[in-house]
């Protein structure tokens, strides 16, 4: 038999897909599918998720009009066959590469992703903000469509966009890509609603009657369609014993539908496109659908997997040299469990990020003090509060980027009230190639300016150890954040006795006479790579940690004015409001005079990249401070961080 000619590389656009047969459908879904295994196998990224909504996206580009109907994809996570069918097939190899496309939708990169994304649950919004101007604009045949998967339908935002849209007239269709995991399992009562309905035998077979109902009698028109719903929705509320939560808030309720039967999600969509008002397609998938090891494996794992062996589902691991440090966030989830138990007050929070932030180190140990809240940060941080003020001991785990959604509860619930929370902020500073939305820029800024704040950042992984055995002490009363970057950290022999860290002291890593390089966290360790460069060079260089943004080290400025009238700030969080910004502010209180140069993020969206490609780009890596150096010092630079490109 000769094989079947190869659809994919004829759709640059949707349009091409759209002028193919419907039988065709199922064809470019499986090359779809094995042109993101092909890839992703060898160049990394995010898989589970879109190879769980290929026909799915498929069938939404084929039956609506895009762009001009406008599909919002939650996330973004899933996006990749709708970028790879969307004009960027030719170079989805350079997605999440420096310099290259994206791996969540953007608006500067195509029309056809109508919104920017990668925090959950924004979609529905968006999508009705839209579908309101198209409507003001006259635009009545316009289409709007929010992609939502189930585990981003649990946060508040969601649902504040569904409670507003019930009551507009807006022509909105939300589709619950409904497969039970976010990037751990979900979590909740709303998970637990859905698995009723998705696992009801009584309402399923009532449910395929009504669709070929409605099928049949749509020719007679609206009129006969709203009979036929209110009878469905009657007997929906009668089989499920309760009313259909989605319906109570003015949607109608479409599904549970196959979500990889691609012929039958395209007739469903076509019919729901003259069904006006706000409506909801719930949909079945699985992540990770057609790969049999993430079928079969996983799914947590298969979120992200790195390279991998297409063949085998072998991951790819580098070069083993040897014993290397952990990853900042293993210290943090086994010395969670340490602190744990010589302290039976301190609790683990986490909302939906166990296996990125490790407190399933914790959950595991000890269940009945570790929580997954779900998706939602404002929730998490007033749990936490809650917990505190029964006298526990809460370590509230967020991403530094998912933080800036909790920051009113931070204020109104914890600091305003002085109450002992410690945040530990994972992702803090650059985070790589998931971009701008994941970047922890800005916590260093937007907590130094709340008052009863504790903001801390260790330089290695036994600071960070020993700043979360001080935090729990019963002398510290106050909020405290704790935050530290994405990947490994420089100590091999980490788990070592905690000591006390006085609050607000840092620590002078190196003696020196020339210059004095001030520094937070992290990029301590390139200026430590920093002063043994300039030695060598005959340059002196004194380097300070400040451990403390706030209460910041005023004995140890004092002496770094005193004694230095070239002072170089380094810090892996925005320059404005930062670290460098309060040493600045320091000279200026205290009537010193230096010159001061201020080295961390520019005022501007740091796109993807490995981490080593965007310090280099913000002008913090280690060539970075000794060229800074040696301009103070009035010599020549010999690095070529600013001019740096990728391939």
């Amino acid at each position: 038999m000769d094989k079947a000619p190869d659809l994919l590389s004829t759709i640059n656009f949707p349009s091409d897909l759209r002028k193919l047969k419907e039988s065709d459908l199922k064809q470019v879904c499986d090359e779809l599918r094995q042109f993101i295994i092909d890839l992703v196998s060898e160049k990394g990224g995010h898989f589970g998720g879109s190879l769980g909504v290929v026909e799915l996206t498929v069938a939404l580009h084929y039956i609506f009009n895009t762009p001009y109907d406008q599909l919002v994809w939650d996330t973004g996570h899933q996006a990749y066959g709708h970028k790879i069918l969307t004009g960027r097939r030719d170079v989805f190899y350079t997605n999440r590469v420096y310099k290259g496309i994206s791996g969540f939708p953007n608006r500067k990169e195509s029309e056809y992703d109508t919104f920017g994304v990668g925090h959950t649950s924004t979609s529905i919004s968006a999508a009705l903000g839209m579908a309101t101007a198209s409507h003001y604009k006259g635009e009545n045949d316009r289409q709007h469509i929010a992609v939502i998967g189930d585990g981003a339908m649990t946060a508040g935002l969601a649902f504040e966009g569904l409670n507003n849209a019930g009551i507009s007239k807006s022509n909105i269709l939300v589709v619950l890509n409904d497969n039970c995991m976010s990037i751990d399992p979900n979590v909740g009562a709303l998970r637990a609603y859905l698995t009723d309905m998705t696992i009801s035998p009584g309402y399923n077979k009532m449910k395929d009657e009504v669709w070929k109902l409605l099928g049949k009698i749509s020719k007679f028109g609206p009129n006969a369609q709203d009979i036929a719903s209110k009878i469905e929705n009657a007997v929906k509320t009668s089989l499920l014993h309760q009313s259909n939560l989605f319906e109570s808030l003015n949607f109608r309720y479409f599904g549970p539908v196959d979500g990889h039967d691609v012929t039958r999600l395209a007739h469903i969509l076509k019919e729901l496109k003259n069904i006006p008002g706000p409506k909801i397609l719930h949909t079945l998938t699985m992540k990770g659908k057609g790969y049999k090891f993430s079928e079969g494996g996983d799914q947590t794992l298969w979120h992200s997997p790195g390279t991998f062996d297409k063949n085998t589902g072998e991951l790819i691991k580098g070069e083993n040299k040897g014993p290397q440090p952990p990853k900042y966030q293993d210290v943090f989830g086994h010395t969670m469990v340490e602190l744990a138990e010589k302290n039976s007050k301190i609790m683990g929070i986490t909302p939906a990020m166990p296996s990125g932030c490790s407190l399933n180190i914790m959950m595991k140990a000890m269940p009945d003090r570790a929580f997954d809240v779900g998706i939602a940060e404002q929730h998490a941080v007033t749990f936490s509060a809650g917990l505190a003020t029964q006298g526990l001991i809460p370590y509230c785990n967020i991403y530094s980027t998912f933080m800036q959604r909790a920051y009113d509860q931070v204020i109104h619930d914890v600091a305003i009230q002085n109450i002992k929370v410690v945040f530990c902020l994972d992702r803090g500073g650059v985070a790589g190639s998931d971009g701008p939305t994941h970047h922890g820029n800005y916590d260093l800024a937007f907590f130094r300016c709340v008052p009863n704040m504790i903001v801390s950042a260790p330089m290695d992984e036994l600071e960070l150890r020993n700043l979360m055995y001080t935090a729990q002490l019963e002398k510290v009363v106050s909020p405290i954040s704790i935050r530290y970057p994405r990947g490994n950290g420089v100590v091999i022999d980490w788990k070592q006795p905690f000591k006390e860290i006085e609050i607000g002291k840092g620590r002078k890593i190196k003696e020196g006479k020339d210059v004095a390089i001030v520094t937070i966290g992290h990029p301590g360790n390139f200026a430590v790579t920093a002063c043994k460069a300039l030695a060598e060079e005959g340059i002196d260089a004194a380097h300070y940690d400040l451990r403390f943004v706030k209460p910041i080290d005023t004995a140890m400025l004092h002496e770094v004015f005193t004694k230095f009238d070239k002072v170089i700030t380094v810090e892996d969080g925005c320059l404005m409001g930062g670290m460098g910004s309060a040493v600045l502010e320091f000279m200026a209180d205290n009537n010193y005079s230096a010159k001061v140069v201020r080295l961390g993020i520019p005022d501007k969206v740091v796109e993807h990249g490995t981490q080593m490609e965007l310090y280099k780009e913000c002008g913090y890596s280690p060539d970075d401070i000794t060229d800074t150096v040696r301009g103070l010092m009035g010599k020549k630079k010999k690095s070529v961080s600013s001019l740096f490109i990728s391939l």
